[in-house]
């Protein structure tokens, strides 16, 4: 057993910081960019038919005094911290992306399990971050 902790625990920081950019990007141009558009300024082409307005997310560490809101950004996406847009929730993908439990890390350093999905599109919106 005490071999079995110890081995979880080196493998655990690897697949904390487990991530595909690559696939990132492509989930965010299936499932996000309607909406939010292809620079994720919340300018998408379906932006216009909601009532309320999507987001830029190019700006969500700016407005976090420059830390990206790791944990709010994946309970918007998994449905847990629901967002209403267009006199409705937000589409949520979390059942979606459901396909793994996947461990990452919060802006805090605290463990959330989620799933790789969501892992490599959170990833790729940190890199959609304006340094400004």
């Amino acid at each position: 057993m005490k071999h079995l902790i110890t081995l979880a625990a080196l493998l655990l920081p690897a697949a904390v910081d487990a991530q595909d950019l690559e696939r990132g990007e492509q989930l965010f141009w299936m499932h996000c960019a309607a909406c939010h558009g292809t620079e994720g300024r919340g300018d998408g082409p379906m932006a216009p038919a909601m009532l309320v307005q999507p987001r830029n997310l190019t700006v969500l560490a700016a407005e976090n005094d420059f830390v990206f809101p790791t944990e709010r950004v994946i309970r918007r996406i998994d449905g847990t911290d629901p967002l209403v847009s267009h006199g409705s929730e937000m589409p949520v993908y979390g059942p979606f992306f459901a396909v793994d439990d996947t461990p990452t890390k919060t802006e805090t350093g605290q463990p959330i399990m989620t799933s790789s999905p969501v892992v490599d599109l959170v990833a790729y919106l940190k890199t959609l971050q304006a340094d400004d």
